[in-house]
């Protein structure tokens, strides 16, 4: 139990120094390396690629030949006999030999890989690219945890079959579950099975931090040996993110180098307390910053939510950088006196106010916020859109600038929030209006919010009043840290307090010092005894 309080702290004293992003890869080539790159990769490219193509079709064969004649019944047990000792080298001989040729000439292996009944569980991070399959090969062939969709895949259904893999559904809730079942099952045989690797961030990053891990492997309380991943190259070609070069270009860059070299480090067997067994996501938290320490990263508390990072707030997903930030920063850089950009929001402040369900197009709200410059107001419309939305409600501006305004306190705040999403002035806030009064004030769109309205509702069931909203956000011990350590983070604070929440947050906002006629709901309207 003490080991895993004080690893708890060390996580969160960590998170205080982390200000990166960790699912952004911005891949600079100077003019030479870009030359060079297109001469080689007009040879290496074509080459190395038919080479792996051919070779994965040999494989083929071999993985088919691998499971043919099993009953389903069979198929449930590890491969054995002559599948196992004649087949297994086969495959993962030609398998090395598909990544040698795609340029990773030499895999250089640090520290010794367990034995399956000491560490069932193989845990590998950071999480680069697709290219990390390589991990397989160096692993011996553990089983995997995939895509139910990659079955039907040629080449890649026949590897899968063969390598026994546990195969899901992620959109089906049952699939889950049963994957879940069928991967606890296996890693606690104590080494029937072979060892399962997984990759437990669950998407791929820039390796500058590591983000929240998956808490499905942990389940099973079993050891873990955690693996680290390392490319120690001059041009960091191989990393595909959420946010930078594509997959083709990842693969074009490093098939187009003469060699790509990589490091994997096997570290000790972690075994897990009593504690850690019965508590899955403090197991998991625990691993991670252990492998953020030996890789001298912070351990972040970002996790992947549609397609995003976001942090997570309780029930809140909170983004990487508000979009008011971005915004306030534009605004400042194309207004000279804080009196003009002030002028600005008392403008929105007033169109809310008369009409609370206003929207407008990307031309509109820049001659708003009386930008001249077209692509500024497209990029400061962007911010509050998605996909090809063309209309933005402009409230949700208003409320977004106002959250991250010192010049408010978080009460009046609120309470200009409550009044603009209050449909119909009765009020109160019904569910789908606290959802989407959330989503404007955190940046965010907010899911899952039907439970946190329903137990926030003191009087009557249904009907959030403000004295609600105003318990919940500057009262509650989880959510009150939402204006002070993710709004308005203080530059003065201790790190420890504001870890969680510190991650890449600016502080332009302050640059602002907007007087209270400014903020985006209007003194007028606001209760000032609520301050």
């Amino acid at each position: 139990m003490e080991r895993g309080m004080e690893r708890g702290m060390e996580r969160e004293r960590g998170m205080g120094t982390s200000r990166i992003n960790p699912v952004i890869h911005d891949l600079r080539l100077t003019t030479t390396q870009r030359v060079r790159g297109a001469v080689l990769g007009s040879v290496l490219f074509p080459l190395r690629i038919a080479l792996t193509a051919l070779l994965f079709l040999l494989v083929w064969p071999f993985a088919w030949l691998a499971v043919t004649g099993l009953t389903p019944q069979q198929r449930e047990k590890p491969l054995s006999g002559w599948r196992r000792w004649l087949l297994h080298p086969i495959i993962r001989f030609l398998s090395r030999c598909a990544f040698f040729s795609l340029g990773f000439l030499w895999i250089r292996v640090k520290g010794q890989r367990a034995r399956p009944q000491d560490a069932p569980l193989l845990a590998v991070a950071p999480h680069s690219s697709f290219l990390d399959t390589l991990m397989v090969v160096t692993c011996d062939l553990p089983t995997v945890v995939s895509r139910s969709e990659n079955l039907s895949l040629p080449v890649i259904g026949a590897l899968l079959r063969f390598n026994q893999s546990l195969l899901v559904c992620r959109s089906d809730p049952s699939s889950r579950r049963q994957c879940l079942e069928q991967l606890t099952h296996r890693l606690r045989q104590q080494g029937t099975w072979p060892q399962v690797l997984i990759f437990p961030e669950g998407t791929t990053t820039n390796g500058k931090g590591l983000i929240k891990f998956k808490t499905g492997a942990f389940v099973a309380g079993v050891p873990v040996q955690p693996v680290l991943l390392h490319y120690p190259n001059t041009l960091d070609t191989v990393r595909w993110t959420w946010k930078g070069i594509s997959w083709i270009q990842a693969l074009w860059y490093t098939t187009s180098q003469l060699y790509t070299n990589v490091t994997v480090e096997f570290l000790p067997v972690y075994t897990p307390s009593q504690e850690e067994k019965e508590n899955p996501n403090l197991f998991a938290d625990n691993v991670q910053q252990l492998m953020a320490r030996a890789l001298g990263v912070p351990a972040t508390e970002f996790v992947i939510e549609g397609g995003a990072p976001v942090t997570k707030l309780g029930g809140f997903s909170l983004p990487f950088q508000h979009p008011a930030t971005e915004t306030v920063s534009l605004l400042t850089q194309t207004h000279t006196g804080v009196s003009e950009v002030g002028a600005i929001l008392d403008v929105l402040s007033d169109i809310c106010q008369s009409e609370p369900e206003r929207r407008v197009s990307a031309a509109q709200l820049g001659s708003l916020l009386r930008l001249t410059d077209t692509q500024t107001a497209q990029r400061v419309h962007s911010l509050y859109t998605q996909g090809d939305e063309r209309l933005l409600e402009l409230r949700r501006v208003a409320v977004s600038l106002a959250a991250v305004s010192d010049s408010w306190s978080p009460q009046r705040v609120l309470h200009c929030a409550f009044t603009l999403y209050d449909g119909g002035r009765k009020g109160w806030l019904t569910a789908q209006e606290l959802q989407e009064l959330l989503g404007a004030l955190l940046g965010q769109a907010q899911l899952h919010t039907d439970v946190l309205h329903k137990h926030s509702c003191a009087d009557t069931p249904g009907q959030l009043t403000l004295s609600d909203l105003l318990q919940l956000l500057t009262a509650h011990p989880t959510y009150q840290r939402l204006f002070t350590t993710y709004l308005r983070p203080r530059e003065d604070a201790e790190p420890k307090k504001a870890a969680p929440l510190a991650n890449g947050k600016s502080h332009l906002h302050k640059r602002l010092g907007l007087s209270d006629r400014a903020l985006p709901c209007g003194a007028r309207s606001c209760n000032k005894k609520r301050d």
